[in-house]
């Protein structure tokens, strides 16, 4: 560091990110195994709320992996988002059963209803709109996940329903 970058001398210790202290925990946890991968992408978005690209560089440099494969799991997995995400989140499930069923319906109904596409967040940041291959729960189809929740059975309606519901919540607190 020049003299010109070096930070000014204080009685005051640098801050530390406990985000990361909670990454580093989790990495030596699981020994900084590369198989620990999607484990500790899990620990890092739970602290950070999304994948930054610098989270995933320091997970990438600690793992000893590539960052391309640090990459590559993360936009893989429809749990893990490289943007901040909403205060709500709505998945809709795309799998066969759930696209059968209406699925692609419901999606095209909350897109309307939002003015944004899957994987965009509306401009007040309350609403993110997410899409999955399938998230395991046929037997309910279509299912959306709201909040972490799963609902099944959900028509374009009950869909539009409960996004309305977080948009006058908002509105209400903003009054």
């Amino acid at each position: 560091m020049t003299p010109a970058t070096a930070p000014a001398k204080t009685d005051k210790k640098p801050v530390v990110d406990k985000r990361f202290k909670a990454l580093d925990v989790t990495m030596k946890r699981n020994q900084y195994q590369q198989d620990a991968l999607v484990e500790i992408l899990h620990k890092a978005q739970e602290a950070f709320g999304y994948l930054e690209e610098d989270v995933l560089a320091y997970v990438a440099r600690n793992l000893k992996l590539p960052l391309s494969r640090v990459y590559g799991v993360a936009t893989f997995y429809h749990l893990f988002s490289l943007k901040p995400g909403g205060k709500h989140t709505c998945v809709i499930c795309m799998g066969t059963a759930c696209y059968v069923k209406g699925g692609g319906d419901v999606l095209k109904a909350l897109e309307a209803q939002t003015g944004i596409v899957s994987g965009e967040t509306t401009a007040d940041g309350q609403v993110s709109l997410v899409t999955a291959r399938c998230i395991g729960a046929c037997g309910i189809a279509p299912a959306i996940v709201y909040d972490g929740k799963v609902a099944g059975q959900q028509s374009p309606q009950d869909a539009c329903d409960r996004v309305e519901q977080w948009q006058n919540a908002a509105a209400e607190a903003d009054t």
